[in-house]
């Protein structure tokens, strides 16, 4: 009897450490998931972007005038959500719009370079960035901005305000897909 109690003793301990190793395991591979999944993806608008955007709204130009415009959003998460490339294509009867950029995330901040293919200006961008916004000022080429781009679920909105050439900003919103 005494024998038994000990031989089952020892089982429950056997069994007890070998569930205590397979627990620590999956707590250990889970802390190195986590470890390995850059926050850039969850702290910033970058992943909730990504994909294929079409939509419509107004460009102003210098002197009041303004037209409509129709637009084609392409964003493209690059290093594991740590960055982004953007491209920002609108066209009007009269002007077409050619932004493209490549933006960076670390801790809150955004950093990049952007240009414009039509009015063929280019430089640094510059902000700041949380899960539903980005907010970044563009300097460069003769010309000073800023881009903001709201994100909601399956919809999102871009305001570019620009100075230093024809065109004084656009206004657009965009759906996914």
């Amino acid at each position: 009897m005494l024998e038994a109690g000990l031989k089952n003793a020892a089982v429950r301990e056997h069994t007890a450490r070998r569930s205590g190793l397979v627990l620590g395991a999956i707590l250990t591979a889970t802390g190195l998931c986590a470890l390995t999944t850059p926050p850039a993806a969850a702290q910033s608008a970058f992943a909730a972007l990504s994909g294929n955007w079409t939509g419509s709204g107004k460009v102003r130009f210098t002197g009041g005038s303004s037209e409509a415009v129709t637009c084609k959003a392409y964003y493209t998460p690059k290093d594991a959500g740590a960055s982004l490339g953007v491209a920002i294509l609108c066209a009007s009867p009269s002007s077409k719009i050619e932004l493209r950029a490549t933006l960076a995330y670390d801790a809150g901040k955004v950093t990049g370079k952007w240009e414009e293919r039509t009015y063929n200006v280019a430089g640094e961008v510059e902000g700041q960035s949380n899960p539903n916004k980005i907010s970044v000022s563009i300097n460069g080429g003769g010309m000073t901005g800023s881009l903001a781009v709201s994100v909601n679920g399956g919809s999102q909105s871009v305001t570019i305000k620009t100075d230093g050439i024809s065109m004084r900003g656009v206004d657009i919103n965009l759906s996914k897909g």
